[in-house]
């Protein structure tokens, strides 16, 4: 890749040594002869690699600080901290902020172009293996023909373009932050950063920190989400699990738009979109004192609820046939059709599309070359016996024959009643009989519509 190097160094000769060095090692660059140009720098532009002195013209630690200004941005940008008062307890300090490389003055020119190399190519493997995940979990399309889906996608066009807060329900693994990313694809705040807080990942102790960020006693700082996210969207993962006391603090934050880190002096004004998701029932933990309904009320302008995949079977076909086609062209593996659904539309999915999609990608790399019985085998294996087979022979052994044939009748007309997404005529056809009489079949067997 071309590389651009930002030079940050108030020695004019220093500048003039680097920035010949690098250009003649073909690649571009950009200097700042002190901290101000250094921000205005930054915040124009952030570089591929930044090499910077730990000491400028605005205190012993400034270096430190646009450090942690670049990692606050994008911590994958590699930084290589250059010194002419180092030791050991500076270059401790420098990497354990994130810099990528430490190196004294006066420096060893193969040396320091020998980390701009690592560097570059640190940075490239970063961007290249951030593109992966991306294609393989952040790019998917929200799959479903559902009524649930069909009315979630019209609500990610009618929000995307406002500036409401989102509130996202739903149970783990159901497509939660993958709704949150669509809507932030459509916003007009889409070039902007998208930062994810998770709540349930987090120490008691680190919320705020993790949220507000630092001012730390030798004048570094730590930023937080908030800061991070600036321009653009934040996304409190489980925020239900977010402490009481913090929950009072990202209340006054709304209300007045304003924050101070922890340490800080001075107020930071904030330019963020919030959007908010959980998995448990948010009235339940209001009612339990688990969550404050003031703080409900700010962030739920506009709520979006994704029920569990078991509640929406007539997906799992269409989900099914686009993982398989993502993963095979991901994998570069030639793609397949899983012909028999039947396993997969009776489980429980207690992991959701998550769960699915891992299951897909199991059986694309265990069936390169397989049959179809070998494709089912694996599904049947990867599934539990519990779920696959609720009402198995075994199951039924204990009942008298009369029971036993009605808990099969029953279990067997659900399953084919999902297969057909609920609907009474196409089902009938299948399972051979009249309309009228699969109606009276399901009322004396206490089964209710399924839509």
């Amino acid at each position: 890749m071309s590389a651009e190097i930002l030079i940050i160094d108030d020695n004019s000769d220093i500048r003039e040594i680097l920035n010949d060095l690098i250009i003649e090692a073909g690649y571009s660059t950009r200097l700042a002869a002190n901290y101000n140009q250094a921000l205005t720098e930054i915040d124009k532009k952030l570089p591929d690699v930044a090499i910077i002195d730990v000491k400028l013209d605005k205190g012993d630690n400034d270096g430190i600080e646009l450090l942690n200004h670049i990692k606050s941005k994008n911590n994958n940008i590699p930084v290589i901290i250059i010194s002419g008062h180092a030791n050991i307890e500076m270059a401790i300090k420098s990497l354990k902020s994130g810099a990528f490389e430490f190196i004294q003055k006066p420096f060893d020119k193969e040396r320091l172009l020998n980390f701009i190399r690592r560097a570059v190519e640190n940075l490239k493997l970063k961007i290249e293996n951030a593109s992966l995940e991306n294609q393989l979990f952040h790019t998917f399309d929200l799959v479903g023909k559902s009524q649930n889906i069909v009315s979630i996608k019209d609500q990610i066009e009618k929000v995307s373009n406002s500036d409401s807060r989102v509130f996202i329900s739903g149970p783990t693994g159901s497509g939660k932050e993958l709704i949150a990313r669509k809507i932030f694809k459509k916003s007009l705040r889409k070039n902007k950063p998208f930062v994810i807080l998770n709540g349930a990942l987090l120490d008691l102790e680190k919320y705020e920190l993790e949220l507000l960020g630092e001012e730390k006693s030798d004048g570094s700082i730590i930023y937080g989400a908030l800061e991070k996210a600036s321009g653009g969207i934040l996304l409190i993962d489980e925020v239900t699990e977010i402490p009481l006391n913090t929950q009072s603090k990202i209340l006054r934050i709304l209300i007045d738009q304003k924050f101070k880190r922890i340490n800080g002096t001075h107020d930071i004004k904030v330019d963020v979109r919030i959007f908010s998701s959980t998995s448990k029932d948010i009235k339940t933990e209001i009612s339990n004192g688990n969550f404050r309904e003031d703080l409900f009320h700010r962030l739920n302008v506009f709520n979006i609820n994704i029920d569990p995949l078991s509640k929406r079977i007539e997906d799992i076909p269409l989900l099914v046939d686009y993982f398989v086609k993502n993963i095979c062209n991901n994998y570069k593996i030639q793609t397949f059709k899983i012909q028999d659904n039947n396993y997969l539309l009776n489980y429980n999915w207690p992991g959701n599309v998550r769960e699915l999609r891992n299951l897909i990608e199991r059986v694309t790399i265990l069936s390169q070359g397989r049959d179809e019985n070998h494709i089912l085998s694996i599904i049947k294996e990867s599934l539990t016996q519990s779920e696959t087979d609720k009402f198995s022979i075994n199951d039924t052994l204990d009942f008298p024959l009369r029971e036993a044939r009605e808990n099969f009748e029953k279990e067997y007309l659900i399953t084919q009643l999902k297969k057909f997404s609920g609907n009474i005529s196409k089902t009938a056809r299948f399972v051979g009989m009249e309309r009228s009489a699969l109606h009276r079949k399901l009322k004396l067997l206490g089964v209710k519509d399924l839509n």
